[in-house]
């Protein structure tokens, strides 16, 4: 008699336990993962800084860049700005007018160049609706249905070549969203939601799990 409860109760102690386990992963993983990732980059960054600077000939050790983290991308961000003062000075515009001239006329390089060189001017401009909009779009086939980003309106050829006014849609893969498919689609077959950009590639990373809230 004494047995019975003791068999009754293991499995809800056991279901407790696993429940305590699996909640304890759902909160640390994200912050270990987090975490890692950011020192994994800062490290990452901070290497190669010291790769190129020889901070050891004017430096003591204990104030070498490994001693402060995050060191590397505060001078890669001076870096960044003091090139953007210099190339847009005068100086500055007949060295990039030089090398972009050389760059142009090497074959293979000038198309990789020059197409890397428009996608960035393009998502950087202020005016730009790059990435800012999300869709839902009928994909890969009719009745599936998949998250989008508009990064366009289409012209040239391909616009000419369609019936309706058609726009450049970018579908992301799951988990990696730097890899997907470009599609042109007619306008009308889009439905544009309210969803923000970054709630849509949580969404996606994270193959649904990650589902944001409805603001309507």
């Amino acid at each position: 008699m004494s047995d019975t409860p003791e068999i009754s109760l293991r499995p809800s102690i056991l279901g407790h336990i696993r429940g305590y386990f699996l909640t304890g992963i759902l909160v640390t993983a994200p912050i270990a993962i987090t975490l890692y990732l950011t020192w994994w980059f800062l490290n990452l960054i901070d290497s190669r800084v010291r790769g190129i600077i020889p901070f050891e000939s004017f430096l003591p050790p204990e104030y070498l860049p490994y001693a402060v983290p995050g060191l590397g991308i505060v001078i890669a961000a001076i870096a960044f700005v003091l090139i953007g003062w210099f190339a847009r000075n005068f100086m500055g515009r007949i060295f990039i007018n030089i090398y972009e001239y050389v760059l142009n006329r090497l074959p293979v390089v000038n198309s990789l160049y020059s197409a890397t060189k428009q996608v960035f001017e393009t998502v950087m401009m202020d005016q730009s609706r790059a990435f800012k909009d999300v869709v839902m779009v009928q994909f890969p086939s009719p009745g599936m249905w998949s998250l989008g980003f508009v990064t366009g309106v289409t012209k040239g050829e391909v616009q000419r070549l369609t019936e309706h006014e058609v726009v450049n849609v970018y579908v992301p893969t799951t988990p990696n969203p730097t890899s997907g498919f470009l599609l042109f689609i007619p306008k009308k077959d889009l439905i544009y939601i309210t969803m923000s950009p970054e709630d849509a590639i949580k969404m996606i990373v994270s193959g649904g799990i990650i589902t944001p809230m409805d603001k309507t």
